[in-house]
């Protein structure tokens, strides 16, 4: 199989690290990333010292290295990251290696924020490839100017008592610690970490309330989603209140939102912040530049699921906001045939 060549998105993958069992690489973007696909051997070690040449530029800002092993790798459990900017993975069966074209030889790979190629060369090139990093300019004007989320902001979705009211929810009930999907051996599995996610969460449970809840986003944000994204969404999961707050550093490592088959149904998500006395907690997608993303209170910020974003740590106070997702009958068949992909515990 042929690897990806210049201007083609990569491949994704996720594959053990030296301390993340499973590292997701396209949580990586929004900086140049070098993907060195070595196999096992002298080749690693021999990648190793290249990379240490240009040790400067690797600072997990403007760029980051990855040493991918094909093969069974003696050294493996002595290996250490050297962060910032230095990581090894590892492609016991030469699975990822395949996708690339990785093979038969080893293969460097350049890759922009958006994670789109921009070189691939044998490995007795990569010393010239690395010494590009320099002349790229900063990972958030790659595309030639600032760049901008495909995100819609729109203001007044939520009034004012409504958003009261539905803190006054969050504080009356008490919020439980929120976790993320993931896919182990075939089964959509809620996991919780803290150094993923810090969030609590309320589900609003009272039919009256969710109708008032369906009522103001049928009038006054459907519609603009429809103008925005030529997209109609019939059908809401989870009625959620959220809170992120400063004592715990309350934030969202990035991700995106439909990657299971249990939530492959997901078509938009929402995020309506409720308050505003409180620093930090913006919305941030990676592959699209560093600037953040900030609604006013009652104001909503509409993206699609398949993006990469994070919600950045909120720094003072806290942030409450109403976050679910958007879908339409299409996506309601889909997930009505994956539902013997979800943990047993998540539809009990």
């Amino acid at each position: 199989m042929a690897g990806p060549g210049f201007g083609e998105p990569v491949p994704t993958f996720a594959t053990p690290g030296v301390s993340n069992p499973r590292y997701v690489f396209d949580t990586a973007a929004g900086r140049y990333l070098l993907l060195a696909i070595v196999h096992a051997g002298p080749a690693v070690e021999a990648a190793v010292r290249t990379l240490q040449l240009r040790r400067r530029m690797l600072d997990d800002v403007h760029a980051s290295a990855f040493i991918l092993i094909v093969g069974a790798d003696a050294r493996r459990h002595s290996r250490s990251d050297e962060l910032p900017g230095l990581r090894f993975l590892f492609d016991n069966d030469g699975a990822i290696a395949a996708r690339y074209g990785a093979t038969e030889r080893d293969r460097w790979f350049l890759i922009d924020p958006a994670l789109h190629v921009l070189s691939a060369v044998d490995a007795d090139q990569a010393e010239r490839m690395i010494e590009r990093l320099a002349q790229l300019p900063p990972p958030a004007r790659h595309s030639g100017s600032d760049g901008l989320a495909p995100v819609l902001i729109t203001p007044r979705i939520f009034e004012p008592a409504f958003c009261e009211a539905l803190i006054a929810l969050y504080r009356d009930k008490g919020g439980e610690t929120s976790g993320f999907m993931r896919e182990i051996d075939g089964v959509t599995t809620l996991m919780v970490d803290d150094n993923h996610k810090r969030r609590s969460d309320v589900i609003v449970e009272k039919e009256p309330l969710q109708k008032q809840i369906m009522a103001r986003l049928h009038k006054r944000l459907v519609p603009q989603i429809v103008k925005a994204f030529n997209f109609e969404p019939t059908r809401i999961e989870r009625y959620l209140v959220a809170r992120y707050d400063a004592e715990t550093g309350g934030f969202f490592r990035p991700h995106r939102d439909n990657t299971t088959r249990g939530t492959a149904h997901r078509r938009f998500a929402v995020s309506i912040n409720l308050n505003a006395d409180y620093d930090g907690g913006d919305l941030r997608f990676p592959e699209f530049g560093d600037r953040t993303y900030h609604p006013p209170p009652g104001g909503a910020c509409v993206f699609s699921c398949s993006i990469l974003h994070e919600a950045t740590p909120v720094t003072r106070g806290e942030r409450f906001a109403f976050l679910p997702f958007l879908y339409d009958e299409a996506a309601a068949a889909i997930r009505q045939a994956n539902l013997r992909y979800l943990d047993p515990a998540l539809t009990a």
